[in-house]
């Protein structure tokens, strides 16, 4: 349950600049200090110094974890000083000060690690184990959140499914180590002739989606053409005898549901295959749903 909430924090708080957040962080330090101040040497206030660490470790890096945490030592000595708390030894304060340092140091660096962790742990689960692209289940996140876009702004998007021909023949004639290592270069050259702002994922067995936004259906035939291109000169070179049938679905309009998107451009994906395979059936999905 923790590691769900803090799963569903991170976004929330990375999304902030990491400017705002050092500022926050730094405000809410004074603040808790000032608060020390106030309720006396009687009441601590030790743990909410933890809040500006935990937030500056989660959004932004160690560095600047440790930073706030030096920081929050040092406001903390001040606040136990002007709090008039009372010491048998003048070396106390700064004996304490040094404790706490050392605690909070400690924070930081665990918390840090802790979000490294749940940044991994969470790319893995939206990863295709075998070639590095997205899995299914991230592609359909993320390409719902273009969808929406697309239709809020009535901009272009368009969502293309790709289909190995003649895979199977590769297990079989190879085993399916080779059609796994096949899969990932597939995977990879995709990943490196579109843009940064496409989602390449594999959906399932040899079949591979990309979702491109901003990119009407003229566009997005040519950045196609250019990745068959590529994808079967890298066929070539292993002499892997693959093919490419690819079935895209493009508006200008927005975009309404991505089920319907997802459905046409796999119609589409079969049509290639059925008129000979090795080839791109472009079909044009008509305006936004409300």
């Amino acid at each position: 349950m923790e590691g769900s909430f803090l799963a569903k924090l991170g976004p929330a708080v990375v999304s902030q600049r990491p400017s705002l957040v050092a500022a926050e962080a730094a405000i809410l330090t004074v603040a808790i200090g000032a608060a020390d101040v106030a309720t006396g040497s009687e009441l601590s206030f030790s743990i909410f110094y933890l809040l500006p660490i935990t937030l500056v470790a989660w959004a932004m890096n160690l560095r600047w974890a440790l930073v706030n945490a030096l920081a929050a030592s040092v406001v903390w000595f001040w606040a136990d000083r002007w709090s008039g708390t009372a010491y048998a030894n003048s070396l106390l304060p700064f004996w304490n000060a040094a404790i706490r340092l050392g605690y909070f140091v400690l924070f930081a660096v665990l918390f840090s690690r802790l979000r490294r962790s749940l940044d991994v742990e969470r790319n893995l689960s939206r990863r295709d184990h075998l070639t590095g692209a997205f899995n299914r289940r991230a592609f359909e996140e993320l390409a719902q959140r273009e969808v929406d876009r697309s239709k809020r702004y009535g901009r272009p998007i368009s969502l293309a499914f790709m289909d190995l021909d003649n895979f199977k023949a590769i297990n079989d004639q190879y085993g399916h180590d080779k059609g796994d290592e096949l899969l990932a270069v597939v995977a990879s050259t995709l990943v490196g002739t579109v843009r940064n702002s496409d989602i390449v994922a594999r959906i399932g067995g040899d079949e591979f989606a990309i979702v491109m936004p901003e990119t009407s259906a003229e566009q997005a035939h040519a950045a196609l053409e250019k990745t068959r291109t590529a994808v079967s000169d890298r066929m070539a070179e292993h002499a892997w005898k693959v093919t490419f049938s690819i079935g895209v679905v493009s508006t200008t309009e927005g975009a309404s549901q991505l089920s319907l998107l997802m459905a046409e451009a796999d119609d589409l994906m079969y049509e290639a295959k059925r008129a000979g395979k090795d080839r791109i059936v472009a079909g044009r999905h008509e305006g936004a749903v409300s």
